[in-house]
């Protein structure tokens, strides 16, 4: 550790820098983390809502950066991106990264989703219950980083909206078998 700091100051030195002529503000943000948990029972097989919950998602998740994406969708595979894409040129966003997928039992993902631009790590994970004929839905997202306590809330209805007033009823109207 203390070879960097002569590194450092060789490289300072070099480049002509001193404390004087460095223009960077510095400040300190506040590291903070907020779990959400929701569950919801959804009608089909836990395969079924997992493959709602993948592949094109633009039928039930409506936040997004573009307006209008010709495609909004999840990869589920190690390493798939939660893309959006603007246009047919192929400009776009990538919102996550999926770091675990095991069709019909859980979907997990990481990135910044729509907070894009913040230092903020969020990981959402999909768990997938069967019940009779139906599937038993628990969706948990962790965040921390520079995030408030309002911030936090916001991101929590947010869900609430994507999986109460988007997912539920998308799957009970059967759109995701059209």
């Amino acid at each position: 550790m203390k070879h960097f700091s002569f590194i450092l100051l060789g490289l300072m030195l070099i480049l002509g820098l001193s404390k004087s002529s460095v223009y960077a503000e510095l400040r300190e943000h506040e590291v903070t983390g907020y779990v959400s948990i929701h569950e919801l029972k959804l009608p089909g097989s836990p395969e079924v809502i997992y493959d709602a919950m993948t592949g094109e998602i633009g039928g039930w998740w409506d936040h997004n950066f573009s307006g209008h994406p010709v495609s909004f969708r999840i990869e589920p595979k190690p390493g798939g991106g939660f893309y959006e894409i603007f246009d047919e040129a192929g400009n776009g966003v990538k919102h996550g990264t999926v770091i675990y997928a095991d069709r019909g039992k859980r979907l997990t993902f990481e990135g910044p989703l729509g907070l894009n631009g913040l230092a903020l790590h969020l990981v959402a994970t999909y768990n997938y219950t069967a019940e009779g004929d139906s599937t038993l839905l628990n969706v948990t997202i962790n965040y921390s980083g520079q995030i408030s306590k309002e911030n936090a809330g916001v991101i929590d209805q947010v869900w609430h909206h994507f999986l109460f007033d988007g997912l539920k009823p998308y799957i009970e109207a059967g759109k995701h078998l059209e």
